[in-house]
């Protein structure tokens, strides 16, 4: 059995917290908000996250930081990305040379362009993080419906010992090593989650979000492997798996704010309605600065970023799609990256 600590009570911290106490595990929940940890220990259930979830009585829950992450063998780390770094700030005077931290949250810092887990290394030192990534909407792993995901961490016996707290009959782990691929991924899909909610919102059918996807994932993986990620990623669980599901299913927070800017509201006024942290906005512009700092065309995210930030209107950037010049679909990705060959983008 571990004793673990989880960093953020939102939907998919106590869906996790959930799955490692059936794993048979001692589990912390903390929150910054007094108001929902009295809540989680009132009725043991996060009604306005995770409704009908119910979590045991075995479950401690607590605004106590220090409480939280002191003495614990792993923390799972579950607060949103822009609040990654202040959080980690916080836990740093508490935290153990060594300590296994398992980033689960997904973004890009628009300032730094780092990774959340290169946030945790800085403001954290001495810890040791790895991520946990894929198709996996907090709703249906509360409920115990099957789910496939990856941890990726540097040090094998590290991955290993991860794929084993968290493996379970419905929670099915996989171990990488590819760390900056597994976030990309899983920051950037939500990015083109934003475009096919947006698609979904102005009416547009099923070819549409096809495209969307396909298109998307070429996108993510040009400039992941541009970084140094792996295009086997891209092309596994954390790239398509997760952008697919992101993408279809109305769990998606991104996706359904799409749908409201593609139906004409602000982007201020869909994460108003979301009620949760709409994780696509902040990695927008920090993926299409990535994508020029590295000289990779993004297409699709650069067109979410004019209709996040710049005005235009959702119909305008899908004309804009359509009508740009002519190009060649496949490229042999994996030959031109072992060979460092230009990429002719």
């Amino acid at each position: 059995m571990a004793n673990i600590g989880i960093i953020g009570a939102g939907s998919w911290g106590c869906a996790l917290a959930l799955l490692l106490h059936n794993n048979g595990h001692q589990v912390t929940v903390w929150s910054i908000m007094e108001d929902e940890i009295e809540m989680l220990k009132k009725e043991h259930e996060h009604k306005d996250k995770l409704p009908g979830v119910l979590l045991p009585e075995q479950m401690v829950f607590t605004t106590d930081l220090e409480k939280a992450v002191s003495g614990r063998d792993v923390l799972v780390m579950a607060v949103p990305s822009p609040f990654t770094r202040s959080t980690s700030a916080k836990m740093a005077p508490f935290i153990k040379d060594g300590q296994k931290i398992i980033n689960v949250a997904k973004g890009i810092e628009e300032s730094t362009l780092m990774t959340l887990s290169e946030i945790i290394e800085e403001e954290i030192p001495g810890a040791e993080v790895a991520v946990l990534s894929g198709p996996s909407h907090a709703e249906e792993v509360g409920k115990g419906i099957p789910t496939t995901i990856v941890v990726g961490t540097k040090d094998k016996e590290t991955a290993e010992y991860l794929q084993n707290l968290f493996m379970s009959k419905v929670f099915r782990v996989y171990t990488s090593s590819d760390v900056l691929g597994i976030e990309l991924g899983a920051a950037l899909k939500n990015v083109v989650a934003l475009a096919a909610g947006m698609a979904d919102g102005l009416g547009y059918g099923d070819n549409t979000k096809a495209a969307l996807i396909t298109r998307g994932i070429a996108e993510i993986a040009r400039l992941g492997i541009s970084m140094g990620g792996r295009i086997e990623t891209f092309y596994g669980l954390t790239g398509i798996g997760d952008l697919i599901v992101t993408c279809a299913s109305m769990h998606s927070r991104n996706r359904r704010a799409g749908i409201l800017i593609g139906k004409g509201a602000s982007m201020e006024e869909a994460m108003a309605e979301v009620k949760m942290v709409v994780e696509g906005v902040y990695s927008a512009k920090a993926g299409y600065a990535l994508a020029q700092k590295y000289n990779v065309p993004v297409p699709i995210i650069e067109q979410v970023n004019k209709i996040l930030f710049e005005g235009r209107s959702a119909r305008d950037a899908v004309s804009e799609l359509m009508l740009r010049d002519k190009k060649v679909e496949n490229i042999d990705l994996r030959q031109l990256y072992q060979n460092s060959v230009e990429i002719p983008w």
